[in-house]
């Protein structure tokens, strides 16, 4: 199948690589050169622009940082013209970026004028997810649609979910989120009490991955440095999924709370968190550095 992948960023290229690696002829395009090189020498080829990456190809994904990339690419910007006005052909569009619900729809809707499908397609997962190909998409759309795009995804993703109509991915994937960023903020919080008052980080985190308190984030991702072997937090926080893409994806839950009058009291006090990290420079490290933000005034770290 012929592939335009447009967004090669830590998500993109591992993503892309996967579809290379499943067989599909895959046409990419970012606007760094370096990751594009890297995609070619696994097997991609590159393109010049967005458009010439998505002309002739029968699927085209795009892997953004925000709603007005999305849009800028899909429905242009500045009185320049987006795909949707500018394709000869009629591939299927599936979108893998965490956007609102109200921008996916946008484009859904502009696309459906113009005979062609649209799929708001985030992932949940992470970058491991990304490299191993077991990311979870989350898919709003059309159910045809989203059957026609299964082969592409399946060669990206473990778990596959249609949520429903258009928008409905992104819905699912900002409460996702929302919970993720409240668990990691209180997995960080319940540790720095723990060793504050003697407990080793790694015991503890043992006693509670093994009681009610377990979760996801002592599971998988332990934010105390040097608990797990090759987590964000044991390589200085470096990589992984950035304090400012978490803050972002909270800041449109709250949106979302705002727009259906839904009370989300612990997600926005995750949100203040992680701004507020944010704010202190944290921006571009992993979103488990919260823990950081409970270590203040550490003369040493364990």
């Amino acid at each position: 199948m012929q592939i335009a992948f447009i967004g090669l960023g830590n998500m993109g290229a591992p993503m892309a690589a996967n579809l290379v690696g499943a067989g599909h002829q895959v046409r990419v395009f970012d606007l760094v050169e370096s990751a594009m090189a890297t995609l070619e020498e696994q097997g991609a080829s590159r393109a010049s622009s967005a458009l010439e990456a998505a002309e002739g190809a029968e699927v085209v994904v795009s892997m953004l940082p925000a709603g007005a990339h999305v849009k800028a690419l899909y429905l242009g910007r500045d009185g320049a013209e987006g795909l949707l006005d500018q394709l000869s052909s009629r591939p299927l569009l599936l979108d893998a970026s965490t956007i609102s619900p109200d921008d996916a729809r946008l484009v859904a809707g502009e696309a459906a004028k113009r005979g062609l499908a649209y799929l708001d397609a985030p992932v949940s997962g992470g970058i491991g997810g990304a490299k191993a190909g077991t990311l979870t998409f989350i898919v709003g759309g059309d159910a045809d649609a989203y059957e026609q795009a299964r082969p592409v995804l399946e060669a990206m993703g473990k778990n596959l979910f249609h949520a429903g109509p258009s928008g409905s991915g992104q819905v699912a994937k900002i409460c996702n989120n929302m919970l993720l960023g409240i668990l990691m903020s209180g997995t960080a919080e319940a540790l720095s009490l723990g060793v504050k008052n003697g407990m080793d980080p790694a015991v503890l985190s043992e006693i509670m991955k093994q009681s009610s308190g377990g979760n996801w984030a002592l599971n998988v991702y332990n934010p105390w440095p040097g608990v797990m072997e090759g987590s964000a937090a044991s390589r200085d926080y470096q990589g992984g999924f950035l304090t400012d893409l978490m803050a972002k994806d909270l800041g449109l839950a709250w949106e979302l709370a705002l727009e259906s009058r839904a009370s989300v009291p612990m997600g926005s006090q995750a949100r203040n968190l992680f701004a507020l990290h944010s704010a202190q420079g944290n921006g571009g490290l992993d979103f488990s550095s919260i823990q950081s933000l409970y270590r203040a005034g550490e003369s040493s770290g364990q």
